[in-house]
């Protein structure tokens, strides 16, 4: 039985979509950690990030706001269908490689590897935050 709030929502999907942008890193072989902090004003503080193609990088996050953020990597088109589901859904629980969500205060990584020149976005998927302009940009060259 499906826990409350959860019927219908398939992560796999948007897992599949994103390995076009890379994949899930190998800790062993990251080259270099970025920080990224996100805040209560709605931003991710760098929002613009250069990375090399096949490059593998540890994000390392913190929440500094007062409540709940995270960093979710994909095409923008694919970060607004999946917040349109968590606002049909906001109790909506969900943990995939390529994304992080932290509480208040919290700390957390994210290692990937972008194996393909193209531009990649992210954005904080919590209902109103995209909208609010809580999203990114890596440019992989």
């Amino acid at each position: 039985m499906p826990a409350h709030g959860m019927e219908g929502h398939d992560m796999s999907t948007m897992s599949h979509v994103a390995a076009v942008y890379g994949q899930p890193g190998d800790p062993d072989q990251v080259s270099r950690t970025i920080e990224v902090i996100m805040d209560d004003n709605m931003r991710f503080t760098p929002s613009k990030i250069d990375v090399k193609e096949g490059e593998t990088v540890r994000f390392f996050i913190k929440n500094a706001g007062k409540i709940p953020h995270e960093m979710v990597i994909g095409s923008l088109a694919e970060l607004q269908a999946h917040a349109a589901e968590m606002l049909a859904m906001p109790n909506m629980e969900h943990s995939d490689p390529n994304m992080i969500t932290l509480d208040a205060g919290q700390r957390g990584g994210l290692v990937w590897q972008f194996d393909k020149a193209t531009a990649v976005d992210f954005a904080c998927l919590i209902p109103g935050h995209t909208e609010a302009g809580m999203v990114g940009k890596i440019h992989v060259n």
